[in-house]
């Protein structure tokens, strides 16, 4: 096999290492992923904590936000989560913080009953907010 060839597999197998991570990587640093919400910006996976959830139980969300080839990292986050079937919210307010480079963590969440809720991530771009949501269903 001549070099070219060898250096051109690598090539190849290096583009396709790189889309992997792209398309896999996001949440890689959590202890597990619980959720996943997506666009053509962003991908977020998140852990739960404690999990499961209990109703009326305080929880909190370990967040990655990891951006798309050629996009800017996000400038921030928020978290609030909604009942679209009741037409309501949490009750709280939770409160979200940095923890490093595109690794938040919300607190503060509580599901007071059980059903479908939407959990809704804005992801400040520094030039606005993009939504991104993930659906959970509480028993």
């Amino acid at each position: 096999m001549s070099a070219h060839i060898r250096l051109a597999g690598i090539a190849s197998a290096v583009c396709a290492l790189a889309v992997a991570v792209d398309a896999f990587g996001c949440g890689e640093t959590l202890r597990t992923v619980d959720g996943r919400a997506a666009n053509a910006r962003f991908e977020i996976a998140f852990a739960i904590v404690p999990a499961p959830i209990v109703t009326g139980a305080l929880f909190a969300l370990d967040i990655v936000v990891c951006p798309r080839a050629g996009v800017a990292s996000p400038t921030g986050l928020a978290v609030d989560a909604v009942m679209p079937e009741h037409r309501h919210g949490m009750n709280y307010r939770p409160t979200v913080a940095a923890r490093g480079p595109g690794a938040y963590r919300a607190e503060g969440l509580v599901f007071h009953m059980p059903g479908r809720w939407d959990l809704l991530f804005d992801v400040d771009t520094g030039a606005g907010a993009e939504r991104l949501a993930a659906t959970l269903r509480l028993q």
